[in-house]
């Protein structure tokens, strides 16, 4: 069921994922994917590569090789299971499909093999996966101006985004902050991002632990008068994060932003909004409507 709803979504998706191509990363990232797959199929240089099978044939793939390409295909189909966005999707293709021709082109020739990890580590210092550039209206933090920007005003309720460029997670999560943002954002509500990579005081002082192994990133907190009223994901006592999906539906969800949205319009009217104390209530089905009041921030303050 997983695979048949992969490939009808990579379907709907093929003219987007067609424009991908053009880009550097990813023309490279699949290059380097069929890496193997070529060299063993391409004239000329299959012929020079050892085999196993029983006709000789080193044009073809092996017993062996097939069953580490099967199991690289399960393995991706229950990685994707928990995939978000389509970015995320291909991510992780890409990335088991390095890891299996490592062990393909190791278990070829040891030259082969530590050729191939060697680009593999040029390719992750040289090539950045591209940064969400889109509409948003978002504003960027830095360690000096976001305790002093989120206790402005107490009237307004902050979500912000703790990230870090380097994380795959947080560069897939970016689009859907960014529809949230152009959603719900009003005069009382607003969003913002601070990259912890950046700034790594401002980690400790919200309790965000950079780590990988922590699985942290992205961290969305809810924020009123610089008090913290909710945090996703949570936290457990030894620090590590409790597994939690950032689909938008979720997000809306878990932090009420219907009701939030139309308790903070009032704002806008000049009246008072209510404090925020019923957020555990169920989320009203009523969506975000009419235009916003703040022209769109721009990416600075960073």
């Amino acid at each position: 069921m997983g695979l048949i709803r992969g490939l009808i979504s990579t379907l709907y998706h093929l003219p987007k994922i067609y424009k991908w191509f053009y880009r550097p990363y990813y023309f490279l990232s699949l290059l380097m994917s069929l890496a193997f797959i070529i060299v063993r199929s391409c004239p000329g240089l299959c012929e020079h590569l050892p085999s196993q099978r029983e006709d000789a044939n080193s044009c073809a793939f092996d017993w062996r090789e097939v069953e580490i390409l099967m199991f690289l295909s399960a393995i991706v189909m229950m990685k994707n299971r928990r995939a978000i966005t389509l970015e995320q999707h291909i991510g992780n293709i890409f990335l088991f499909s390095k890891v299996a021709n490592v062990v393909l082109f190791f278990r070829v020739d040891l030259r082969l093999g530590l050729l191939y990890l060697t680009l593999c580590v040029v390719f992750l210092i040289t090539c950045k996966a591209p940064i969400y550039m889109g509409p948003e209206y978002i504003k960027y933090f830095s360690d000096s101006t976001i305790d002093e920007e989120l206790q402005r005003d107490s009237r307004v309720t902050w979500i912000v985004e703790f990230y870090a460029n380097w994380s795959a997670e947080c560069q897939s999560f970016a689009p859907i902050f960014a529809d949230l943002s152009l959603k719900y954002s009003c005069l009382g509500l607003k969003f913002g991002k601070v990259d912890i990579g950046q700034y790594g005081a401002v980690a400790e002082r919200y309790k965000v632990n950079p780590s990988p192994l922590c699985k942290q990133l992205p961290s969305l907190l809810l924020l009123q008068g610089g008090r913290e009223l909710i945090r996703r994901p949570q936290v457990d006592k030894k620090g590590r994060a409790i597994g939690w999906s950032f689909t938008e539906e979720n997000i809306i969800r878990e932090f009420n932003l219907n009701e939030i949205f139309q308790r903070c319009k009032k704002l806008g009217k000049g009246e008072k909004p209510e404090e925020l104390t019923l957020l555990q209530e169920a989320p009203e089905e009523e969506q975000p409507d009419g235009p916003h009041e703040e022209e769109p921030e721009s990416k600075k303050d960073k």
